[in-house]
């Protein structure tokens, strides 16, 4: 498999956003972000500097996973944090990978269970395909192909720079 470069798909999703919402997102009544645990928050954390964005929200979906009795609760992983009043918020919800569709589920579920949103949006830096549910990104950093046994891993170095790895699925 070629590699693939996490950053140059950030740099699209970032031009995305930008050229849809302007180039800050700290007016009042504007768009905010939420990043989804783990590794949508990194995103939303960098995008946060990136588009000026005052605060970021954190959402975790452990408790609205389809598989939540198979798998539990992560013990490293922070409660969702909703720094602003959810009811008729533009939200932009935050993914590292797109794939079935699931994830983005259960996080639609949690921002929910905080109020009504006006609408939400989803960005994500990786679509691998596979979806399950009727799910899509309005922004995407770019299609990538990875084997249907692997699972694509984002990773962030000190400075912040993301880099992608594949690992065998875990069964």
């Amino acid at each position: 498999m070629s590699s693939i470069d996490a950053e140059a798909l950030y740099r699209a999703l970032v031009e995305q956003i930008r050229s849809a919402l302007g180039p800050s997102l700290d007016a009042p009544d504007g768009a905010v972000l939420a990043g989804i645990y783990s590794g949508g928050v990194w995103l939303a954390e960098r995008l946060a500097q990136d588009l000026k964005a005052p605060h970021i929200g954190v959402v975790n979906v452990a408790l609205h996973r389809d598989d939540y009795a198979k798998k539990g609760l992560h013990s490293q992983a922070r409660p969702t944090e909703l720094p602003f009043d959810v009811n008729g918020r533009h939200i932009i919800l935050i993914d590292d990978v797109l794939s079935t569709g699931r994830t983005v589920r259960a996080a639609i579920n949690e921002l929910y269970d905080y109020g009504r949103p006006a609408s939400i949006d989803l960005a994500v830096l990786a679509d691998r395909g596979g979806r399950e549910m009727p799910i899509a990104a309005r922004f995407t950093g770019g299609m990538v192909d990875v084997p249907a046994g692997d699972t694509l891993v984002l990773a962030r170095n000190a400075s912040n720079a993301f880099t992608f790895t594949t690992e065998p699925r875990a069964q």
